[in-house]
Order: C-alpha cells, then sequence, then structure tokens
C-alpha cells in the first residue's frame, strides 16, 4: 500500500510539472586544434601558435552557434579549447601533449556527452608523432567513451587516415578553394550531428573510404578551375541520395611526408549500395582527371615574373612568391625573392616603379626601427632566422614609414622604403591577404605598379584586386615543384612523382565504426 501512494505522488508530481522530458536535449562538446605543418620547412611551431580559446570564448568563432542561433538552443554546448595556428613548420611535442593533455582534462570534468564536433584541419605533423589527428580522436575516444556521436569537421587539404576515419562517426570537408565555403561546411559537420541525434539514427551503418595514390598542391587544386571545378560540383548532388548522409573528397596536404599523406574520398550513409557507389563514383572521376591539374595561374621564375610585371600596363600587378608561402606552411622568413628584387636596377631609386613586398619577419629589425621612429633612417638585417637555405639575411637601408602596433600575428609591423620599393617588415610572420593589412600601414596596394606577396593562389580580396597576377615558382618549405621534394616516407607510386604507375584499385573500402571491436 506505502509502495501505491509513493507511486501515486510521483505520478501527480510529473503531471503537474508537465510531465516527463521524452527528447531533453543533447549534450555536445566542442573541440579541436588546427594547423597544415610542412615538413620541408626547418621551421617548428609552438604551442603560441595556436592562439587557444577556451570554454565559451570559442563560440565567437561559430556565427552558427550564437546565443540567439537555432543550432544553439537544440543543444547544451560544452565547449573545452579550439586551437587554430596559421600554417608553420612541424608542431613540437610538447606543444601537441600540452594542448591534448588541456583538451581532454576538459572533457573529463564535464562529462558526459552525447555528441562532440571535432574541429580540425587534418594536416597536422609533430615531432615523433605520425597522424596527430588520429592520435588525437583515439585519446579522445578514451574519455567520452565510443557511443558519443562525433562529427569531424575538416579542411579539403587535411589527410583522413584509417584511423581517424574509425573515430569519425560523421566527418566532412571544405568543397572550395579558396575555402569560402568554411564556415558553410563546419555548420553542416554539427548540423549532421544534431539531427543523426535527434532522429535517434545515430551512427551511420557505414562509412567508405578510398585512397587515391594522388598528391597535389592547392595551387592545382582550386575549385575555380577546372577539372577541380566539376569534380568538386558532383559532391553536392551525391549527398541527395536517399540513404547517403554526406560525402567529401579531401585532396590531401603535398608539404609532409607521412604515409597518410594522399588524397581521400569519404561518404557516410545508411544505404550501403549508394555509399559505395557515390565513393567510387567521386574517386574514379578524381583518378581521371589526374593529368588535367594545371596551376589556377600562370608560372613563371621569379626573373620572368618580374619582366612580366615591369612591362604591364595593368596595375596592380600581382606576384604571388609562392616558395615561402606563411598559409601553407612556410617558415615565412626566406629572403630569396627580396633579395632578387632590391638588387634589380629598376627599384634602386626613389623615382622606380612602385613596389610593395609583403613581408618578412624580422624582429631586430622591428626594434630598430623603433628606436629611429617614423621618418628615421635605418639600416638593419631581417629574414633567414629560420630558413636561411635560399639565401641569408638582407641588410634593408631606407627610411621608416610606418610602425604599426597591435597585430594579433605579426605584434608589429614595420614599413621601409628602399628606393622605390616598401618593404614590411614584422616582429613575427604574417600572411597578407587582405587590403586592410595594407592600408592599416598607409600604403595603397590597388595604386602599386606592383604587389609581391607571400601566398599561392589569391585568396578573394587579393584576387579581386588584381589587374593581373603571376605565380613565381620560388624556393622555400612549400615549393611548388614537388620533385625538388626528398620524400621518404609518402606511399609509392604517387601521381604525379610516379607519372606511369598502373592504376590503382579504387573500390570502396569499409570503415569500423568507431564502437566495433574490428
Amino acid at each position: 500500500m506505502k509502495k501505491i501512494v509513493i507511486a501515486l505522488v510521483s505520478l501527480t508530481f510529473l503531471i503537474s510539472c508537465g510531465g516527463p522530458k521524452e527528447n531533453p536535449i543533447p549534450r555536445i562538446a566542442i573541440a579541436g586544434l588546427a594547423i597544415e605543418s610542412s615538413t620541408f620547412s626547418p621551421a617548428q611551431s609552438h604551442e603560441d601558435a595556436f592562439h587557444a580559446r577556451v570554454a565559451d570564448s570559442i563560440f565567437s568563432f561559430y556565427p552558427f552557434l550564437a546565443e540567439d542561433s537555432l543550432n544553439r538552443k537544440r543543444a547544451e554546448w560544452v565547449p573545452t579549447i579550439r586551437g587554430h595556428a596559421l600554417p608553420g613548420g612541424i608542431v613540437t611535442r610538447e606543444a601537441y601533449e600540452s594542448l591534448v593533455t588541456k583538451t581532454l582534462n576538459m572533457l573529463k570534468e564535464n562529462g558526459p556527452y552525447d555528441g562532440l564536433f571535432f574541429d580540425i584541419h587534418g594536416a597536422m605533423s609533430v615531432v615523433g608523432l605520425d597522424d596527430p589527428e588520429g592520435d588525437f580522436i583515439v585519446r579522445v575516444r578514451e574519455v567520452v567513451g565510443t557511443e558519443t556521436l562525433i562529427s569531424t569537421s575538416m579542411d579539403l587539404h587535411g589527410n583522413v587516415s584509417p584511423r581517424l576515419a574509425q573515430h569519425s562517426d560523421l566527418i566532412t570537408c571544405y568543397r572550395m578553394a579558396p575555402h569560402e565555403d568554411a564556415l558553410e561546411s563546419k555548420k553542416r559537420a554539427v548540423d549532421n550531428l544534431l539531427e543523426r541525434l535527434e532522429n535517434g539514427k545515430g551512427k551511420p551503418a557505414y562509412k567508405a573510404w578510398i585512397p587515391i595514390p594522388i598528391l597535389l598542391p592547392g595551387e592545382k587544386t582550386s575549385t575555380r578551375i577546372e577539372p577541380g571545378k566539376s569534380l568538386y560540383a558532383k559532391v553536392g548532388p551525391a549527398t541527395q541520395e536517399e540513404g547517403v548522409i554526406d560525402a567529401a573528397i579531401w585532396i590531401g596536404y603535398a608539404w609532409a611526408d607521412e604515409p597518410r599523406n594522399h588524397a581521400v574520398v569519404m561518404v557516410t550513409g545508411d544505404d550501403k549500395e549508394k555509399v559505395a557507389s557515390a565513393a567510387e563514383h567521386l574517386a574514379q572521376n578524381f583518378w581521371d582527371a589526374r593529368s588535367d591539374f594545371e596551376f589556377v595561374a600562370p608560372t613563371a621564375t621569379l626573373e620572368e615574373s618580374l619582366k612580366m610585371a615591369l612591362a604591364s600596363e595593368k596595375h596592380p600587378f600581382i606576384i604571388s612568391d609562392m616558395g615561402d608561402n606563411p598559409t601553407a606552411g612556410g617558415a615565412g622568413d626566406v629572403t630569396w625573392t627580396i633579395t632578387q628584387i632590391l638588387a634589380r636596377p629598376e627599384f634602386q631609386t626613389e623615382n622606380g616603379p612602385s613596389l610593395i613586398y609583403a613581408s618578412l619577419p624580422g624582429p631586430e629589425f622591428v626594434a630598430k626601427a623603433m628606436e629611429v621612429g617614423i621618418g628615421g633612417k635605418i639600416e638593419a638585417q631581417a629574414g633567414a632566422a629560420i630558413d636561411d637555405r635560399f639565401a641569408p639575411p638582407i641588410t634593408l637601408s631606407g627610411t621608416v614609414e610606418a610602425i604599426v602596433h597591435g597585430d594579433q600575428h605579426a605584434e608589429t609591423e614595420v614599413v621601409v622604403k628602399v628606393g622605390s620599393a616598401h618593404v614590411i617588415v614584422t616582429k613575427k610572420r604574417k600572411p597578407y591577404h587582405k587590403e586592410a593589412d595594407f592600408t592599416r600601414l598607409g600604403l595603397n596596394p590597388r595604386e602599386a605598379d606592383i604587389l609581391v606577396v607571400k601566398i599561392g593562389y589569391l585568396v578573394p580580396e587579393l584576387y579581386d584586386m588584381r589587374a593581373d597576377w603571376i605565380m613565381a615558382l620560388t624556393p622555400g618549405g612549400v615549393d611548388q615543384d614537388l620533385e625538388r621534394l626528398d620524400y621518404q616516407r609518402i606511399k609509392r607510386p604517387m601521381f604525379p612523382l610516379d607519372k606511369d604507375m598502373d592504376d590503382p584499385d579504387l573500390s570502396a573500402q569499409w570503415i569500423p565504426a568507431s564502437n566495433s571491436d574490428k
């Protein structure tokens, strides 16, 4: 009788509270580390390079998770650490272990979780450790368990190892290069996660993984031009098939020497036949187009590029200094190109063609510029503190025209006028890809005759600014001539290094679920 009374009281309480909640919102963690790391550069990346954000500050990176957004209300979000570094050299083991350990500790403190949004790049290299993202997600699994649904978002220049594929239940990557769809892709990863949690379907029944023995630089695989444009245009329609959740093509990262570095196609879903068909179709299309990939813009030697720029009536004429591109993993301090430029007589007088060079790190130069001040004369060295394989530090003699503090990456930027060239020297390396990067220094890149930027393919603002453009095949840690790189550990044969290789087996390989014993 006593038990019946207690049961009636409990039922009355539940009814008065609106009844039991049948579908409580899921608890979802957020974590991720992102960097492209060139193993062909002598540079190393340390923990401070990641500018790690913790807990609620992470939300500022995701407009689709803003406080008043629908997605924010669909789950209880538990952010941990989100670190995103400029591309650079290999990550020190100490930095990696520190960031991963902090992430794991926060996950342990705040669990359990129904899902986890794993926001990574996919091309991180770490000293003494292969496949860091695969290692990271395995260690995450040891904390959150194998039942938690993990949705991984990646850059299309990342690498997908079987280990990363297994422990990612849902996985996707960008479909545009340049990455104008970065936020859209991250939102897709979150939407897929929420949908599978809400509809109760959970982990996909099938994950097809197809390695493709192709290793190409991003400058040859842009989706602005063919065949990349048409290849990636096939991804969206593949996801519309009933029984398919998502599909993705990874170009891979060409400037690291690990077995996982190659192209990959992955498709996830619940219909085995359709998942396999979509994956094999995309993979075969990629392989069939392998010989059609060309640089996104004309390429030339630096000397040829300068001759074209000097003869051109189209301004600004942009030259991509590709070999030391910090947005791809270059050290950013190779002085070879600026040494060649300033040695030319055209730029040695103030009345020569106007040229802006961005940029060169030189903390000692910056310190001396601050001593002499704006308008002061300076003669000091910059560059080649890390990568001096191609040219030594350069001595810049000129007039300091600007000193600007406060940039997140550069910290302090100095503009020095050397002849008719404006050379930007920074305390720490920084890529220049927005008009505001120049105008905040008192420079007008649209009015310059020649703009030389350490970059590969032009990001949207520079692309829209150009009157003409050439990509210069310069040396550095992200040399575009892959045959000059000393690969020792990638899987061979590999196109285009082995041009006459046999056709590979592009059948779908089935990746076990994260909770599988296989």
